[in-house]
């Protein structure tokens, strides 16, 4: 609660990944992380304190968030979890596999804002 109160109150537009955790959970090395993670009742929480506090949240489709390159849009094909770190072939760009999906979704959030843009902010 405190996380999700935390970020409604900080940031006005709040992009996330629209995941299907039970997909997720169909993967026996990862079931037992996301179940104890409550992904889902985050991302309730998230809407309803959006909704509470005047904020947005876009979820958008998360395919191929991690393979796409944030700088040139070349997508790099499937990449197993293993592989945090990547170099895009085509621009010769270095990238953590997080933080490249996190621009992502943001680059896909702000075009559902109808031009309003979005900055990405980092702890």
């Amino acid at each position: 609660h405190k996380l999700t109160t935390h970020l409604v109150k900080q940031y006005d537009v709040i992009a996330i990944e629209d995941l299907k955790t039970k997909n997720f959970q169909k993967n026996h090395h990862l079931a037992k992380s996301i179940a104890n993670a409550s992904w889902r009742i985050f991302r309730q929480m998230l809407e309803y304190k959006c909704e509470w506090y005047g904020k947005k949240l876009i979820a958008v489709d998360p395919k191929n968030t991690s393979r796409i390159c944030s700088k040139c849009g070349y997508n790099s094909g499937a990449k197993p979890l293993e592989i945090r770190e990547w170099t895009c072939s085509k621009c010769q760009t270095k990238h953590d596999r997080d933080i490249n999906a996190a621009v992502n979704i943001l680059h896909k959030g702000s075009t559902k804002l109808n031009g309003q843009g979005l900055a990405m902010v980092t702890s």
